[in-house]
C-alpha cells in the first residue's frame, strides 16, 4: 500500500499532487484528523492508530478463521490445560477460548497497548511542543495546539503501523509475555501459528498444541497471581519515565517539512527519537523490567517443556525454537522497540527457566509457585547466577506458610505465634494431663 505524507499507511492511500480533487480531499482529511487529535485526551491518536493498523492488515490480507480452526484451537487449549494440571499449584486460568484473526488480536489488545505506550508518547508529544520558544508560544495561539495534535497523529499513525506488523507475527494473546488480552481468555491466531510451523517443518497440529501450552500457562500464571499484571505495567511505566527524548532528532525531522509541499511530510519519522538515560535509576528500572519478564517467560518455558516432554515428538526442538524466538525478538518487535524505545524481550530467559526447574526439584511444585505470592519473594537477577544454590537456600513451603500466617496476624494487630508456643498435636484438654517431666 502506498505511503501517505506522514510516512505511514492511511485508508485511501497517497493523493496525486497533480490531481486538485485528490489534494483537496487529502487536505480536508488532514484537517479532520488534526481536529480529532486535538480532541483526544491522551498523547496518542488511538483512533488513527487503529485505522492505520486495520488498513495495513486488510491490505496485506487477513485470513479468516474457519469453524474447523476454532474447533482445533479449542481442543488444543483444553488438552494443553489438562496437561498443565499436575505441574502447577493452581487450577486452570482459562474461562474462555478463542481463535482470532489478526484484526481481532489488534482489537482485543489495544487497551493494553494504550497503557504501555502512553507514558512514552506523552514525552514525545511534549517535546514537540517544547520546540517552540517560550516567548513565541503566546503568539502562536492555536498553532501550538495544532503542533501537539500533529505529534499525536504522527505517533498514532506510526504506532498503528508497528502494531499491524506485530499482529502479523504473534501466535497468541500472551505470546510476547505481557497480559495483553482479556483476563482468562486463551486465544491463538491460527494463520500466524500455521505460518510459523511451516518455517519449522513440524506437523501443524504439534506446533498448535505447543503454542496452546504456552498460552494456557500464561493465563494460569496471570489469573492466579493477582498483583502480577499491575506489577508488569508499573515496571514498564517506571522504565518509560527514564527514556530521554532526542529533541535534536525531532527538530531535524520537523525541519524537513515544507508547508507548501504536503509530500515533504514523508520525511517525518518518529522511530529512533527515544533513548534510555544512562543513569543509575534508569538502569535499575531496566533491570527490574527485564527480570520480571525473564521470570514470567522462564516459568512458562519450564512448565511447558515439562508438560510436552514425552508427549510431543518434537518437544525439544519446539522448546529451543520458541526460546530463541522470544530471546531475539522478531522483526515486528524490533520495529516496535525502535519506535517507542522499549524492548519487550527477556534477556535471561534460559537462566530463569533453570532457576524455576531447580526450585521445583528442591521445593516441589507448590514450593516453587509459592514464590509468586508476593513481589518481594521473587528471585532477583543476581539469583540467576547459581540457580541450584538459590533453590537450596530457599524457605520450605511450610516456612512460607508460617511466614504468611504471621504476616497476616501482624497486619491484624495480633501477636504472631512463636515456635515454642505452638500447641501440641494432642487434644485441647492436654492441660489436664499429668506432668510427665518433659
Amino acid at each position: 500500500m502506498p505511503d501517505t505524507p506522514f510516512g505511514f499507511s492511511l485508508p485511501g492511500g497517497q493523493p496525486d499532487p497533480n490531481d486538485p480533487r485528490q489534494m483537496q480531499q487529502f487536505l480536508a482529511g488532514l484537517q479532520h484528523m488534526l481536529a480529532q487529535s486535538a480532541a483526544t485526551d491522551g498523547p496518542v491518536n488511538w483512533d488513527l492508530a487503529r485505522q492505520v493498523a486495520t488498513s495495513q492488515l486488510n491490505s496485506a490480507g487477513d485470513p479468516g478463521v474457519s469453524p474447523a480452526d476454532r474447533a482445533a484451537v479449542t481442543e488444543a487449549l483444553r488438552l494443553a490445560d489438562l496437561w498443565l494440571e499436575p505441574l502447577t499449584a493452581w487450577p486452570t486460568g482459562l474461562t474462555n477460548t478463542a481463535a482470532w484473526n489478526r484484526n481481532e488480536w489488534l482489537f482485543h489488545t489495544l487497551d493494553a497497548w494504550r497503557k504501555l505506550c502512553d507514558p512514552v508518547a506523552s514525552r514525545m508529544v511534549g517535546a514537540m511542543g517544547d520546540l517552540v520558544p517560550e516567548e513565541a508560544r503566546a503568539q502562536l495561539g492555536m498553532m501550538q495546539g495544532m503542533l501537539t495534535a500533529l505529534g499525536s497523529a504522527v505517533f498514532g499513525g506510526q504506532l498503528g503501523q508497528a502494531l499491524a506488523s506485530l499482529a502479523a507475527e504473534v501466535l497468541s494473546a500472551g505470546d510476547i509475555g505481557l497480559p495483553l488480552g482479556p483476563a482468562g481468555t486463551g486465544a491463538l491466531v491460527p494463520a500466524n501459528v500455521q505460518a510459523y510451523g511451516e518455517g519449522l517443518e513440524i506437523d501443524p497440529s504439534e506446533v498448535r498444541l505447543y503454542a496452546a501450552l504456552r498460552e494456557a500457562a500464561h493465563q494460569r500464571l496471570f489469573s492466579h497471581v493477582p498483583w502480577l499484571r499491575g506489577h508488569v505495567f508499573a515496571a514498564v511505566e517506571a522504565y518509560a519515565g527514564g527514556i530521554r527524548v532526542d529533541r535534536d532528532a525531532i527538530e531535524e525531522a520537523m525541519g524537513r517539512i515544507d508547508p507548501s509541499d504536503p509530500s515533504s511530510m514523508q520525511e517525518l519519522q518518529m522511530a529512533g527519537i527515544f533513548t534510555p538515560e544512562d543513569s543509575p535509576a534508569q538502569q535499575a528500572a531496566l533491570r527490574r523490567l527485564e527480570t520480571v519478564l525473564a521470570l514470567i517467560e522462564g516459568w512458562v518455558s519450564h512448565v511447558v517443556d515439562t508438560a510436552a516432554e514425552g508427549r510431543l515428538p518434537n518437544a525439544a526442538k519446539l522448546g529451543e525454537a520458541f526460546r530463541r524466538r522470544r530471546a531475539a525478538g522478531g522483526p515486528a518487535e524490533q520495529t516496535f522497540a525502535a519506535l517507542v524505545g522499549l524492548e519487550l524481550r527477556p534477556r535471561r530467559l534460559r537462566e530463569a527457566a533453570r532457576l524455576w526447574a531447580a526450585l521445583a526439584e528442591h521445593r516441589g511444585i507448590a514450593g516453587r509457585d509459592a514464590l509468586w505470592g508476593h513481589p518481594d519473594l521473587l528471585p532477583t537477577d543476581d539469583d540467576f547466577t547459581d540457580p541450584e544454590a538459590y533453590a537450596a537456600g530457599q524457605l520450605s513451603l511450610g516456612d512460607l506458610g508460617d511466614f504468611e500466617s504471621d504476616l497476616r496476624k501482624l497486619m491484624e494487630g495480633e501477636t504472631p505465634t512463636a515456635p515454642d508456643d505452638k500447641p501440641d498435636s494432642d487434644d485441647s484438654d492436654s492441660d489436664d494431663k499429668p506432668d510427665d517431666g518433659k
